[in-house]
């Protein structure tokens, strides 16, 4: 769950050599910690994985800047030269201002305005991922005002029920994203694209779901995805020369889980390509993954302050104690979203007080605010401690918002015992920017 700098000692959590106290003395609450040699790690693990794995078919890692991304991020990526995965104009300004290639760039989402495709053509992103028939007609468009052929992807859908959060799974029919295998849509696409000679169609895509354990639900959507590609040689006489098999791969949140690692998928993944491409007759196509959250969710904690402890008397007799720390919802809203569970450590101190039934709230005006809904917590925990909560490198600060009016935490990268902001905190001057004064 926790970064690679993080220990533990009598005086609490640190990372790097840098204590939880100091670190809350100089940046403030809650702030998140982001570790980036371990982050560098992370990406070239898996980035090195993928070579083993498929030799001269592997394609790309790309990043998906929707877990979290800034433009000090985007630089470590362009300097570990992996490829980064945006799904907005706002996730390509950052790639690029990070510095990254736009031939390292694949654009992503199911609604992209034909600003965000203009701009994307116009800078040459690598690939664009097809959405809807709509984008297939925009996508050409731009390309024909650029003068370029532009190269496209379809995203699929599978008809693949990943085992996770209903909210999270994006594979199965009933879904705002891609083009259906089954009911015929995905084809429908493909001849819509090969009709336009601004297109070129590098192949297909898929993403089954986020925070996925084991490797079936991978399979079965790489073994649909790969019958396609050989309907698709049949038809048209020429092989598709890509396929993405997306990301989702999960991490520990909880003590006892386990992050998945490389290791654990692409051996699998990678016998199973090329048993179904030579089963068809179809070259190996070139491979590319997108992991996001496991790469950034294990580098990164979040620090918060404990403001105030009551303890609430349930309907059974028993008593939960309910913690409030300075931040919440605002800046996690996997809880309030997703039913996700974390785990929480005191960071300051030790306590050899018995564990109590505890549950983490945070200080917005909401019964659903809650950070961790159950935990065991010292009894003796008191206004003034600092608590750390691990895995919170991906979707915390990248969904982020302002509610009540809240400024948004900064991020703080730690690197060989040294810590600098690299995304500041917000601040009331920030939330007054935008109101228009008379």
């Amino acid at each position: 769950m926790w970064s690679s700098a993080v220990s533990f000692n009598q005086e609490g959590l640190a990372i790097g050599g840098l204590t939880a106290r100091a670190l809350a003395s100089e940046f403030g609450t809650p702030t998140f910690f982001i570790d980036e040699n371990h982050f560098r790690s992370r990406a070239q693990l898996w980035a090195d994985a993928l070579n083993a794995n498929f030799g001269d078919s592997a394609g790309t890692v790309y990043y998906a800047a929707k877990a979290f991304i800034c433009t000090d991020v985007a630089r470590w990526i362009k300097e570990i030269g992996i490829g980064i995965d945006v799904c907005t104009g706002g996730e390509l300004a950052v790639a690029l201002a990070g510095g990254i290639d736009p031939k390292k760039i694949e654009l992503h989402g199911n609604n992209k305005s034909v600003a965000e495709i203009n701009r994307a053509v116009e800078v040459g992103v690598r690939v664009i991922v097809l959405d809807s028939l709509f984008e297939i007609e925009r996508v050409s468009s731009a390309a024909k005002k650029a003068g370029v052929r532009q190269a496209v992807m379809l995203r699929l859908t599978p008809g693949v029920q990943a085992h996770t959060h209903q909210s999270i799974s994006t594979a199965h029919e009933d879904v705002k994203f891609g083009f259906s295998i089954a009911s015929g849509s995905a084809w429908a696409a493909i001849s819509e694209v090969m009709s336009h000679p601004e297109l070129e169609l590098r192949g297909f895509h898929t993403h089954i779901g986020s925070q996925i354990f084991g490797t079936d639900s991978f399979e079965l959507a790489a073994t649909r995805i790969i019958a396609l590609m050989a309907k698709f040689k049949d038809e048209y006489s020429s092989e598709l020369p890509e396929l993405d098999l997306g990301g989702g791969y999960a991490i520990a949140y909880l003590p006892g889980e386990k992050t998945v690692e490389p290791h654990n998928v692409l051996p699998a993944l990678s016998a199973l390509v090329k048993r179904e491409c030579k089963a068809a007759g179809l070259k190996l196509p070139l491979i590319s993954i997108e992991p996001g959250r496991n790469i950034v969710g294990p580098t990164t904690f979040t620090l918060y302050e404990v403001g105030t402890v009551k303890d609430v008397t349930l309907e059974d007799g028993g008593i939960r104690k309910y913690v409030s720390v300075d931040g919440g919802m605002s800046e996690n809203m996997r809880t309030s979203l997703y039913d996700a569970e974390y785990f929480a450590t005191l960071a300051d101190r030790t306590s050899t007080a018995p564990l109590t039934q505890s549950r983490v709230v945070g200080k917005h005006c909401e019964t659903g605010d809650i950070v961790i809904r159950d935990i065991k917590l010292p009894a003796d925990i008191a206004p003034g401690d600092l608590l750390a909560t691990p895995a919170t490198g991906a979707y915390g600060r990248s969904m982020a918002s302002n509610y009540n009016h809240v400024p948004r935490p900064p991020v703080v990268a730690i690197k060989d015992g040294k810590a600098r902001v690299i995304v500041r905190r917000e601040n009331e001057a920030d939330l007054l920017a935008l109101d228009v004064k008379e």
